[in-house]
């Protein structure tokens, strides 16, 4: 079933409105401070909003609606559940970290400090894998985007990429961080919007707002469990210690949301705001997807269910802006990437390859030219996702193990217990919690818990025990650093 004009007047208008408030935030850029940071004037609010928008992609509504249709309420507790909690508990300590390294050392990109605490080496060795696995990694979101597009609107898939990625190559090139968070915050009224539709439209079939308790009577009893294998108690502790790292910088984007704010208050608020979004919000937006099974009952496909939902329920012009949703999420996630990682192109890379460049200097112009170029490749990247395949699936899939093992050195590098804790223990955690990688995906035995929680676990005990006998020459000088970030 393909989608009427007025869906489709409705998802043209939200691109539209991408690309004005790029021209808008065009002008509030003054320099590359601006561009990567907002000038560290971001408002706590505007940050939380963007900090949570940007944590999940249009896979929720895919991937994630899927596990919601086979296995029910677990996907909240092993997936929002623990991540608003990470976010909460850590409120006062890493995200006043990061907006202290910016007051104190000027940084305009996460992985500026790591210079700093460790050596050139290690920060470029983080900077160049993460760079070049993002590449492959908002390529594939491109590509996926265009499928939507290709399911919804027989677009092709061409063509689609050249909409989604060359809309947000424009808003992303011109207006910096300001078009970034803006857009999101656009984008999350969007969801919002589109998500209590549903929500109101799916208890209407249930028969009232009694449906939300009714709901699970009519569903397999392992459906309404707090955890369901394989998604149980040892998952969720695993998805706990890895949103741990993720969402208090080890996604480098995340870090930049907190960096951005003015003060140490604010970045607290901000993430004390995406963190009651995560525990609040996910309980609306997946209601549809546990109710699923009763309306659409035998799906052969249970990833497309929150798509057949929106088909079979809404009406024409409601249903473009549930399309848009989709979109939006994306969209937020990938832009919020790429203007991370052409920061840490422009401060963290270019000043070493080029003296033209000089360190802790970067002009509007370069930072402008290297968010363009980076976007250009992924785009190129998205084009080519048939040649890649299995492979870019593959590479997808070590950006996510290379999530723990990169965030350890970075995270646990700010805090005074591991002050010790030199290149050789950084370098080190992520080259072991890398072969684990790869030796887990080749144990067919193993338990998912187990998968998903050896190469963190291997990587933090490889930076503290390494950590604790390594022979590190600068601790003074790096004790003074986390001295000066832990203290007001």
């Amino acid at each position: 079933m393909k989608l009427n004009e007025l869906d489709l007047v409705v998802i043209g208008l939200f691109f539209l409105l991408m690309l004005v408030i790029g021209v808008y935030a065009y002008f509030r850029n003054n320099d590359a401070d601006d561009y990567f940071v907002a000038g560290g004037n971001l408002p706590w609010w505007l940050s939380g909003i963007s900090h949570h928008v940007s944590g999940y992609s249009g896979a929720v509504f895919v991937a994630y609606a899927a596990l919601a249709y086979t296995h029910g309420f677990s996907i909240y507790t092993w997936w929002a559940l623990t991540i608003g909690i990470s976010i909460l508990v850590s409120a006062h300590v890493f995200p006043v970290y990061w907006v202290r390294l910016r007051k104190r050392y000027h940084i305009q990109s996460p992985l500026e400090f790591l210079e700093r605490r460790y050596n050139l080496w290690t920060q470029q060795v983080m900077a160049w894998s993460g760079v070049i696995l993002k590449l492959f990694d908002v390529g594939a979101k491109w590509a996926a985007i265009a499928l939507l597009l290709n399911v919804f609107t027989g677009v092709s898939l061409p063509v689609g990429i050249l909409i989604s990625g060359g809309i947000s190559l424009l808003y992303i090139t011109f207006g910096g961080l300001w078009a970034v968070v803006i857009t999101d915050f656009a984008q999350f009224i969007v969801q919002l919007l589109a998500g209590l539709v549903m929500f109101v439209v799916v208890l209407q079939h249930l028969g009232g707002i009694e449906g939300i308790f009714t709901l699970w009577d009519k569903l397999p009893e392992q459906n309404s469990q707090l955890f369901n294998e394989p998604y149980g108690v040892g998952f969720a502790l695993a998805f706990l210690f890895i949103n741990f790292l993720a969402y208090n910088g080890g996604q480098w984007n995340l870090a930049t949301r907190f960096i951005s704010s003015p003060n140490e208050k604010a970045a607290t608020k901000a993430a004390r705001l995406s963190g009651i979004l995560y525990l609040v919000w996910p309980l609306i937006l997946f209601f549809p997807m546990w109710a699923a099974p009763i309306l659409l009952p035998d799906l052969a496909d249970p990833s497309k269910s929150y798509g057949e939902l929106t088909l079979l329920l809404l009406p024409s012009g409601l249903v473009g802006l549930v399309i848009a949703s989709l979109f939006a999420n994306t969209m937020s996630m990938t832009s919020s990437d790429i203007n991370t990682i052409s920061a840490v192109i422009t401060r963290d890379i270019l000043p070493n390859i080029s003296k033209k460049i000089k360190k802790g200097e970067s002009s509007l112009f370069i930072a402008r030219l290297t968010t363009f170029v980076f976007t250009m490749f992924t785009i190129l990247i998205a084009f080519q996702y048939e040649y890649f395949g299995g492979i870019l699936g593959l590479i997808i899939s070590w950006f996510g193990a290379l999530v723990g093992p990169i965030a350890i050195p970075m995270l646990f590098g700010l805090l005074p217990i591991f002050k010790k804790s030199g290149p050789i223990a950084a370098i080190g955690s992520i080259v072991a919690g890398l072969i684990t990688f790869v030796i887990t995906k080749n144990i067919d035995s193993l338990s998912l818990a187990l998968e998903i929680s050896l190469p963190l676990i291997v990587s933090t005990l490889t930076f503290i025990i390494v950590g604790f006998f390594e022979t590190n020459r600068n601790v003074e000088k790096i004790a003074d650093l986390l001295q000066s970030i832990e203290k007001e």
